[in-house]
């Protein structure tokens, strides 16, 4: 029995790689291209890594042939907003047509699983009420609307040919192992270096925030006991301002507000996103295990070892 995880140099995609090595004997592959926002020592030494595209047909043609996995989790994507607007060529290369690459080989090798993950940002921004797994999709940037092309070829796939697809959706993950550029990482390096942190607009954008380690966990369910064909959001069920989880990294690190730097708003920057997790917690039985604090401790610890 073996697991292929694309994007297991990345953030989500190692720390799920981290978690299967502790929790299974299966043999685990990851396909990985190494761009700037991953790290091969991020891959456990008992994970067989391959640095190629999930493009490049041929490649992953060998790697399939190879190891003729049986359960693929797809984390690999890029997956940077301010990116994404500046060009969005390589989002459509990896995001798009990477995936439908993989599709076509789960279908020549009769995988049993085909573990979609997603975000949540397909949804688009909502002012009341949550996100659920029937609400339409309205992305505003385009990344979002690279991860949306792909969901649809996904369940496109599954409803032509039968695939085994599953497609999950999460709010924004923090954790270990997050690239600089995001938003909580930022955050944290600038200030244990000494310098201001920007913020967008107001900061008062509302987010879900997902510890990477409850992602991992809900990844695991959903696998187990998850119904082929169906979608499942995940989140944190913590909704927070931007503002305020600054403002809480501040009051960790024991600084004050003169180290906040209100910048620019972005071009189509949502406002508000909210998951209900209430379809996950019913039929799977898995609710987030981490608090808001936790998490942020856990996460700060981990990047001050730098410092």
């Amino acid at each position: 029995m073996s697991i292929l995880v694309t994007g297991g140099a990345g953030f989500i995609g190692s720390n799920f790689l981290h978690h299967l090595v502790d929790t299974t004997d299966e043999e685990i592959i990851c396909i990985d291209s190494l761009t700037y926002a991953s790290d091969k020592n991020n891959v456990p030494e008992a994970v067989k890594l391959y640095v190629t595209d999930i493009s490049d047909e041929h490649n992953c043609d060998f790697i399939f042939k190879k190891h003729k996995p049986q359960t693929i989790f797809h984390f690999a994507a890029e997956s940077h907003v301010d990116n994404s607007i500046k060009d969005c060529s390589p989002f459509i290369k990896t995001n798009i047509n990477g995936t439908v690459n993989l599709l076509n080989l789960s279908l020549r090798y009769d995988i049993e699983r085909f573990m979609h993950v997603s975000t949540d940002e397909i949804y688009g921004s909502i002012s009341e009420g949550s996100f659920t797994e029937t609400t339409n999709y309205s992305p505003r940037n385009p990344y979002s609307a690279s991860k949306a092309a792909s969901d649809h070829f996904v369940m496109a796939y599954h409803n032509t040919y039968g695939l085994p697809a599953i497609i999950t959706n999460c709010s924004n993950n923090y954790g270990p192992r997050q690239h600089n550029e995001k938003f909580i990482p930022t955050i944290i390096n600038k200030l244990l270096s000494g310098q201001k942190v920007p913020v967008y607009g107001d900061g008062k954008q509302v987010r879900d925030w997902l510890y990477v380690q409850d992602h991992c966990e809900a990844l695991i369910a959903v696998r187990d006991s998850g119904v082929v064909g169906e979608k499942y959001n995940i989140g944190g069920e913590c909704e927070v301002e931007n503002i305020e989880i600054v403002k809480m990294l501040l009051n960790h690190l024991k600084l004050d507000e003169s180290m906040v730097e209100y910048v620019s708003d972005r071009p189509g920057h949502d406002r508000r996103y909210s998951t209900d997790i209430t379809k996950i917690r019913r039929d799977l039985g898995w609710s987030p295990r981490f608090t808001l604090q936790q998490g942020l401790e856990n996460t700060i610890n981990w990047y001050g070892k730098e410092f």
